[in-house]
C-alpha cells in the first residue's frame, strides 16, 4: 500500500469512528452535566471539600470557584517541582529552577503544556504522575466546565443569573468522562506496544560497544489523558513521535481520535442541552469547514518536493517519521493546532513555509477547529454571538442568540473575549524580536533579510500564538529557556487561558439573567424541553438545568429564534456568516504578521 493510500485510509478510519462516537458521546456527556444524581465517591468529594452539590453559582462566585482552584492547583504543582529532587522517585534529578518551574506550572494549569525543557532529563516520574498527569485531568474538565456554564446561561429561562456549580461540573468532568474515556484509550495503546512502567529506565549497549541509559515510565497512561484532554505536554522530548508513546499507525490513529472526539461531540452536546440538535450541527459544520481545508492545504504542501532536499527525499519528509509519513504527519498537525493540544509527531519546525504558515494560521482561528476540550466549544459560541449581533444588524433583525437579546453589554464581554489573544499574540512577538537580547534564541535565524531570519521570526510568531491560544506545540528552533522567554510565555498563557474565561462566564451571567422572548424552545429527539411541556415520567434536574427536563417527543415546537424578526443561528446561511466571521476576524488582525513571516518565508 502506498503512503497515501495508507493516509487516505488513516483519515477515513477517524472520520469514521468520529461519526459512529458523535451522538452516543455526545448525548452522555449532556446527560452528565444535566442529571441531579451523584455517583457515591463525588458525594464523598463533596463532604470532604464541605461542598453543597445543590447550591447553584452566578458567574462571579464560579469565575472565583475557577480561579481559586487554579491558583492552589498552580502553587502546588510548582513546589513539587522544585522539591522533586528529595523526593522518592526522583531517579537522580534535582529540582527545577524557579523560572522553568513558574512556567511549566503555569502552563500545566491552563491546559497549554507548553514545555521548554527535555522530559526525561529534568521531570521525575513522581513529578510526571502526582503533577503533570494531574493537571492534564483537571485542567481539561475546567474547560468543559465552563463551556457548560456559558450553555446554562443561554438556557436559563427563569431570568436568576445562575450557571451551575463549578465543583460538581470539575467532579463531573474529571470521574465520569475524562477518567474512563483515559483508561479506554491507555488500554488500547498497551495493546500497541505503548510503554507503561514503574521502572524509572534501563542500562543498554549501543552497536558501537557504548553504554546507554534509556527513560521508562508510565508513557501509555499519560498519552492518553494528555490527548484526551487537548494538554499536549508528553514525558518524552519528541513527544508522540518516540515509539515508546505512539508505536504503530493504528495507535497513531488513535491518538488523533483522543484529541478530537470529546470536542467535537462536544458539539452535540450543546445540541441536546439547548433543546435544538441543529445548533450542534451548525457548529460541527463550520469546524468541520476549516479542519478539512487546513489538512487540504497543509498535506499538498508537505507532498510536494521543492528544493534538492525534498526532492532526493520524494518530499517533505524531513523531521517526519518514517513509520507515520506525509499524510498521517499532516493529520496529526492540523488536529493538534486545531483544538489545543500541542502534542506532535512530526517537528513543526521542519514542514515547509506554507506549510508551517497554516499550522500557525489554525491557532491564530482561535483554535475552533474543534478547539480544545471546552474551550473550542465556548470560544466558537463566542463568535456565534459576534455573528448574530453584526449578521442582525446588517440585515434589519433584532441582535438575539437563543432568544436572548444580543445589547451592548453582551457584544462587549464577546469583544473583549476575542481582542485577548491577538493582544498577547503581536505584543509578545513585537517586543520579542525587537529585544537584541532575544535573537540569539533564534536557532534558524541569519542576517536581516534573510530567509533565515525571516523563519526566525516566524518561530517566535509560532511560540506567542501557542502560548496564547494554551496550545504548547513549537517551532522546535527556537530556544526559550531565557528568562525573557520562561516569564513573558507563562504569562501570556495565564492571560490567554484567564481572561477568556472570565469574559466567557461574565457574558454566561449577562445571558442567565435575561428572560427569552418566548418560553418555547425547539425539542427534538432526546432533547431538553420546559418542565411540564412532555408526558409525565420525566424529572427535573437542579444540576443548573433546574426548569429543563430530558425529553422524548416526537413533534419540534416552535424555536425563539425562528420569529421572522430575528436571524436564526442554525442552518447553512448561519453557518457561511460565522465562517465568514471567523475568517475576517483573524485576517485583519494577523494578515500583516503573517506577511512578515510565513507567507514571505514561502514566496522567497
Amino acid at each position: 500500500m502506498s503512503v497515501t493510500a495508507a493516509g487516505f485510509l488513516q483519515l477515513a478510519m477517524v472520520i469514521i469512528v468520529l461519526g459512529a462516537l458523535y451522538v452516543p458521546l455526545g448525548d452522555y456527556m449532556a446527560r452528565v452535566y444535566h442529571s441531579d444524581r451523584h455517583l457515591s465517591g463525588e458525594r464523598l468529594l463533596y463532604r470532604i471539600g464541605r461542598i453543597d452539590p445543590r447550591r447553584q453559582q452566578t458567574w462571579v462566585a464560579y469565575a472565583l470557584a475557577v480561579l481559586a482552584f487554579s491558583l492552589v492547583s498552580f502553587v502546588l504543582l510548582y513546589v513539587l517541582q522544585r522539591v522533586q529532587g528529595v523526593l522518592p522517585w526522583a531517579d537522580g534529578k534535582a529540582g527545577v529552577s524557579p523560572s522553568m518551574a513558574f512556567n511549566t506550572a503555569i502552563s500545566f494549569v491552563t491546559n497549554t503544556n507548553w514545555q521548554s525543557y527535555s522530559p526525561e532529563v529534568v521531570m521525575s516520574n513522581l513529578t510526571q504522575m502526582l503533577g503533570l498527569a494531574v493537571q492534564n485531568f483537571l485542567s481539561a474538565a475546567v474547560g468543559m466546565a465552563v463551556a457548560i456554564a456559558f450553555i446554562r446561561g443561554i438556557v436559563n429561562r427563569r431570568g436568576t443569573g445562575e450557571v451551575g456549580n463549578f465543583w460538581v461540573d470539575l467532579v463531573r468532568g474529571t470521574v465520569r468522562i475524562l477518567l474512563p474515556l483515559s483508561i479506554i484509550v491507555a488500554i488500547i495503546l498497551l495493546t500497541q506496544g505503548a510503554v507503561q512502567s514503574l521502572r524509572t529506565g534501563f542500562d543498554f549497549t549501543t552497536l558501537d560497544g557504548r553504554q546507554a541509559h534509556s527513560m521508562l515510565g508510565p508513557f501509555a497512561s499519560q498519552e492518553a489523558i494528555k490527548e484526551l484532554g487537548t494538554n499536549g505536554g508528553g514525558t518524552l522530548s519528541v513527544n508522540s513521535a518516540h515509539p515508546f508513546s505512539n508505536p504503530t499507525p493504528l495507535s497513531n490513529v488513535v491518538e488523533i481520535l483522543a484529541l478530537l472526539v470529546i470536542p467535537v461531540c462536544l458539539t452535540r452536546t450543546y445540541g441536546t442541552l439547548v433543546g435544538d440538535r441543529r445548533q450542534g450541527h451548525t457548529l460541527l459544520g463550520v469546524m468541520a469547514t476549516i479542519w478539512a481545508t487546513m489538512l487540504t492545504v497543509v498535506w499538498i504542501f508537505e507532498s510536494r518536493t521543492d528544493g534538492v532536499a525534498s526532492n532526493a527525499a520524494g518530499a517533505m519528509m524531513e523531521g517526519k517519521e518514517q513509520r507515520f509519513g506525509i499524510p498521517a504527519s499532516a493529520l496529526w498537525a492540523v488536529s493538534t493546532t486545531g483544538t489545543s493540544t500541542g502534542a506532535v509527531n512530526s517537528a513543526h519546525d521542519s514542514f515547509s513555509a506554507a506549510g508551517g504558515g497554516a499550522l500557525i494560521w489554525n491557532m491564530l482561528l482561535g483554535e475552533v477547529a474543534p478547539g480544545g476540550v471546552g474551550a473550542g466549544l465556548y470560544s466558537i459560541l463566542v463568535m456565534a454571538v459576534i455573528t448574530v449581533f453584526v449578521g442582525g444588524l446588517l440585515v434589519g433583525r433584532s441582535p438575539e442568540f437563543m432568544g436572548k437579546k444580543v445589547g451592548q453589554h453582551e457584544v462587549t464581554l464577546a469583544a473583549l473575549y476575542v481582542l485577548v489573544m491577538p493582544a498577547l499574540v503581536l505584543s509578545g512577538t513585537a517586543v520579542s524580536v525587537i529585544l537584541g537580547s532575544t535573537t540569539g534564541f533564534q536557532g534558524n535565524s541569519g542576517d536581516p533579510g534573510t530567509p533565515g531570519s525571516i523563519h526566525g521570526f516566524g518561530e517566535v510568531l509560532y511560540a506567542y500564538a501557542s502560548a496564547a491560544n494554551n496550545n504548547g506545540s513549537a517551532f522546535g528552533g527556537l530556544t526559550v529557556t531565557s528568562d525573557w522567554f520562561q516569564t513573558s510565555l507563562g504569562l501570556a498563557m495565564l492571560l490567554g487561558r484567564f481572561l477568556p474565561i472570565i469574559f466567557v462566564l461574565a457574558l454566561a451571567g449577562r445571558l442567565a439573567k435575561q428572560r427569552p422572548r418566548s418560553r418555547d424552545v425547539a425539542v427534538g429527539d432526546h432533547a431538553l424541553a420546559p418542565v411540564g411541556s412532555v408526558e409525565s415520567g420525566t424529572s427535573a434536574s437542579d444540576n443548573g438545568f433546574a426548569t429543563m427536563t430530558l425529553a422524548r417527543t416526537e413533534a419540534s415546537t416552535t424555536t425563539a429564534d425562528s420569529d421572522a424578526s430575528t436571524l436564526p443561528t442554525h442552518g447553512p446561511l448561519f453557518g457561511v456568516l460565522l465562517l465568514g466571521t471567523i475568517l475576517l476576524v483573524a485576517g485583519l488582525t494577523f494578515f500583516p504578521a503573517m506577511a512578515l513571516g510565513p507567507i514571505a518565508e514561502a514566496v522567497l
